[in-house]
């Protein structure tokens, strides 16, 4: 092993690595044997199919830096253009070519320019994206849902999470996870994780004076 690879094992990304492959893999074994129908199910992601954001989930695990600021270039800086493009190029001709690409990343490291735990939170929003619409509930480890939760309330990259929380009291019933202080956002953590990131669906899982607050802000008032 060479001395940049012994950085890599040591760096706080390391130990983010395992636990996206592991979410990965739980979502290939839970789409196995959907039927086209099932493919075609609308997504809690606005306009695509459960299909369309497993192929965005592939795309964002093939994509290294040097290919997100082409593709971004390529696409004059409009960041919707580029993910849809990403997408397209990651669909396949049928839905079982879409899941064998997705099986083909379980393993990746390969990333854009953010941050590992970033991507954990990604696989584990459109995960559920994917899921909920179709009836699949997964456990996840306290440890990993936690991870995405922590990470979610600091951060407003990609996804406006932090600013979505702001003056609000976000307290887990189910794990350690606590953040804030106001009006107060109770339940499990990751209906809290959801409802950070705009889900609507899931503020129907939340109790406290705060969750009318946070319906506005996912724009469901």
């Amino acid at each position: 092993m060479t001395d940049s690879e012994l950085a890599a094992d040591r760096s706080p990304a390391a130990g983010v690595w395992p636990l996206i492959h592991a979410e990965r893999a739980a979502l290939v074994a839970d789409l196995e044997g959907l039927s086209d129908d099932q493919w075609a199910t609308g997504s809690l992601c606005s306009e695509l199919t459960v299909r369309e954001v497993l192929a965005h989930l592939t795309a964002s695990a093939s994509l290294n830096s040097v290919r997100w600021l082409a593709g971004v270039i390529r696409c004059r800086f409009d960041f919707d253009k580029q993910v849809a493009m990403r997408l397209a190029e990651q669909l396949g001709a049928t839905p079982a070519e879409t899941l064998e690409r997705f099986r083909r990343v379980v393993p990746s490291r390969t990333k854009p320019p953010v941050p590992a735990t970033a991507m954990l939170g990604e696989t584990i929003v459109h995960a559920e994206d994917i899921r909920r619409p179709l009836g699949i509930r997964r456990d996840y480890p306290m440890e990993t849902v936690t991870r995405v939760a922590e990470y979610y309330q600091g951060s407003d990259l990609v996804v406006p999470a932090k600013g979505r929380i702001g003056g609000l009291r976000l307290v887990a019933d189910d794990g350690p996870f606590r953040t804030g202080s106001g009006a107060l956002v109770s339940g499990r953590t990751l209906a809290l994780t959801m409802a950070m990131t705009g889900r609507a669906a899931y503020l129907e899982e939340l109790e406290g004076d705060g969750v009318e607050r946070l319906r506005e802000r996912c724009g469901t008032a």
